[in-house]
């Protein structure tokens, strides 16, 4: 379980579809004191979303970031392909106050943002939301753990 992920290392990626709010996320996430990672892809070129959603998904799954960023064109995809990795709680969210719940009820370790419906700015008050809030832990937290029983 997680408190927030201020100073954290981000493991980032998009697809064809989120390329360009993927490129604008990363600087912004340095200025913000993290340490980022992207992987890929380098270009708008047509990719597989679910390529990049495992690599990213893997990387927090085995500790090598402490949190995840993906982007495609609706979020729905990314997260779909990272939850299949065991340990990874990939949320889709399009609202800051969404991205404060996944944290705080359900310790979302990997964030999914829409890069074709959701504009950058709010995408990144998005991020803002997801990477500093705290899980609540608590009662969350018996249920979080059932996660990893289903």
């Amino acid at each position: 379980m997680t408190a927030n992920f201020k100073g954290a290392r981000i493991a980032i990626a998009s697809d064809h579809g989120g390329f360009e709010q993927k490129e604008s996320l990363k600087p912004w996430l340095v200025q913000q004191g993290y340490s980022v990672k992207d992987l890929g892809p380098d270009n708008e070129a047509s990719v597989d979303y679910p390529d990049y959603a495992h690599i990213v998904a893997k990387l927090v799954a085995r500790g090598e970031a402490d949190a995840g960023i993906l982007v495609c064109g609706t979020g729905l995809g990314m997260s779909i392909a990272a939850n299949k990795v065991k340990g990874i709680r990939a949320v889709p969210v399009t609202t800051p106050e969404f991205a404060q719940l996944a944290r705080e009820h359900n310790d979302a370790n990997v964030l999914c943002l829409s890069g074709r419906f959701v504009d950058d700015a709010s995408n990144k008050h998005i991020v803002q939301e997801f990477l500093t809030t705290d899980f609540a832990e608590g009662r969350h937290a018996r249920r979080v753990a059932k996660f990893e029983d289903a």
